[in-house]
């Protein structure tokens, strides 16, 4: 669990330094003129965007979309490593509460790679690259287990071990994945109301909880699962209060689901009605997720205006360039997978 530090600040230059790091991202003009390019234009193109060095470690072993994941996953764990470094005293213990949310997603990562059964070679070149030192104890976890609950036990001592250990009986893949989100945003919210308290961080966090959630019902309506079940799904510590949660996970209908939420002055509904009707005609989620992840970056784009000397300009660059890898994965994917450009950007965020 990520611990708030004690020492001085450094929030005016690291605030400096992410807003110059974020400047220096692919922007949306440029990530639509990749999509004209292929896959081995693409990756001769973003080496011009910081991701030279990695590339290169990777263009000797692999080749085309596999080369590119690989790089931009080992790139993504550099930066992060690189800005909590420059970070220091009580902002590194923010920053930090955001970042261990990625750990948390390696251990999911190695959770379905053994539950998959995947071979020793698609883990090193695809899921976890074994040119990346970042990847070495969760390569170790892979390769020695056979069963989740193996891989679990195999992660004892670390936060996301000691969360999946309080499991019992024999958890499915699917309840550890749930665990473990509820662990993260549960440390979280002990971390943020802690003797430093953050207010807009606090909010922004509980924001975030209610955004997984909303998703989470909308998802398990669709698939029919039962109120039990949709009432696990839900992770405590929201804005939107445990009432209106009750009465999201017993409707019946998007447009009933719809209107519980709305019984919530935390819910903002703006845009929601157009985003529900583009997600059915599309039969994805896409539209209700963008939807919601630009509300978060719409508030923290405010918090990091309004407050310039705080971890906020710091935790919008990091989010920004997680959005940029994500864009440019699903661009190579999608390339590789001889999708339409059309297709492509549809899934993009852009």
């Amino acid at each position: 669990m990520a611990r708030m530090t004690s020492g001085r600040s450094n929030m005016a230059n690291a605030g400096a330094r992410a807003k110059a790091r974020k400047a220096s991202l692919i922007d949306a003009t440029r990530m639509r003129q990749f999509l004209q390019q292929g896959t081995d234009s693409i990756g001769a193109s973003i080496g011009d965007f910081g991701y030279r060095s990695e590339m290169d470690v990777y263009s000797t072993r692999m080749g085309g979309s596999d080369a590119i994941e690989a790089a931009l996953s080992h790139n993504l764990d550099n930066d992060l490593d690189s800005v909590l470094d420059f970070c220091q005293g009580n902002l590194k213990g923010l920053v930090a509460i955001y970042v261990e949310r990625y750990h948390y997603e390696k251990a999911k990562t190695v959770l379905r790679a053994v539950h998959k059964g995947a071979s020793d070679e698609l883990i090193a070149d695809q899921i976890l690259p074994e040119e990346n030192p970042k990847n070495s104890l969760w390569l170790q976890i892979v390769r020695t287990t056979e069963t989740v609950q193996e891989a679990a036990d195999a992660m004892a001592g670390s936060p996301w071990g000691r969360c999946l250990a309080k499991l019992e009986g024999e958890p499915s893949l699917q309840e550890m994945e749930d665990a473990l989100d509820r662990q993260y945003y549960a440390n979280s919210l002990v971390a943020v109301r802690g003797k430093d308290a953050n207010p807009q961080m606090l909010r922004y966090m509980r924001t975030e909880i209610d955004h997984r959630n909303i998703v989470n019902q909308f998802r398990a309506l669709r698939q029919n699962l039962s109120v039990e079940t949709r009432v696990n799904l839900n992770i405590p510590g929201g804005r939107i209060g445990d009432a209106v949660l009750r009465a999201a996970t017993q409707a019946d209908s998007e447009e009933a689901l719809l209107d519980a939420l709305r019984r919530s002055n935390a819910f903002d509904d703006s845009g929601f009605e157009e985003a529900m009707q583009e997600s059915a005609k599309r039969g994805t989620f896409d539209p209700l997720v963008n939807l919601l992840r630009n509300q978060r970056l719409k508030m923290l784009k405010r918090f990091s205006h309004l407050n310039p000397i705080s971890a906020f300009p710091v935790i919008y660059y990091i989010q920004a360039k997680v959005l940029e890898v994500q864009n440019l994965r699903l661009l190579v994917r999608g390339k590789a997978a001889g999708l339409s450009d059309e297709v492509i950007q549809a899934h993009m965020y852009i």
